[in-house]
């Protein structure tokens, strides 16, 4: 994955009103922290760190005054009503050096006619090279049938990651739907339901 620059200001300011402004200038207050060094506390440009963020497990280059520093996302805090960014946890990292991460599961494929499936882990954690981080992993539900399971450690991770997630744990598992009568239980409400009416035009 291509690390993306984002060039970050120093943030000497702090608390709640401080934040409110920097947020006003369309700008994201951040903190970089990790190997033992004092956090580092940031302003990071708004829309440019809004859409380098909507990629999983995106590695950036964080520009701060002139020197570059690798890290990744590990907490963003957003506005749950206007869903902006409103703080941005930074994990520094270098290269050659792995780290815990959550991948997406993306299910590709149609299961038996007249199952469904349902998604039990929405992500795996994984632990990966730093500077080659996966966004997702790819489970495929193509033709099972009622009762399958997959579980984590049935899983194809991509290469380079180790699963975290108990190889134990069901990430999807392929049912029947719930719910659905079967003809004789519909002829039987639709009899029930025209009784009232039929004893109401006899009356």
């Amino acid at each position: 994955m291509a690390e993306i620059k984002l060039v970050a200001e120093s943030r000497t300011e702090f608390g709640k009103g401080a934040a409110r402004r920097i947020r006003r200038d369309n700008k994201i207050p951040a903190v970089l922290y990790g190997h033992g060094g004092d956090p580092v506390h940031v302003t990071l440009p708004g829309h440019e760190s809004m859409l380098a963020l909507r990629q999983t497990n995106v590695l950036l280059n964080i520009d701060l005054d002139g020197k570059g520093q690798l890290a990744v996302a590990k907490d963003v805090q957003r506005d749950p009503v206007r869903n902006v960014i409103e703080h941005i946890d930074l994990q520094v990292v270098r290269a050659g050096e792995k780290i815990t991460v959550d991948i997406t599961v993306n299910i590709v494929g149609e299961s038996a006619p007249g199952t469904i499936h349902l998604v039990e882990e929405q992500s795996l954690s994984v632990e990966a090279e730093a500077t080659h981080l996966p966004e997702s992993v790819e489970v495929s539900i193509e033709g099972l049938e009622t009762g399958t399971q997959i579980h984590a450690g049935d899983i194809t991770l991509p290469e380079g990651s180790t699963l975290l997630t108990d190889p134990k744990a069901v990430v999807v598992l392929v049912t029947e739907p719930r719910g659905e009568a079967s003809p004789d239980e519909e002829e039987a409400s639709a009899a029930s339901a025209e009784s009232p009416a039929e004893a109401s035009s006899e009356g």
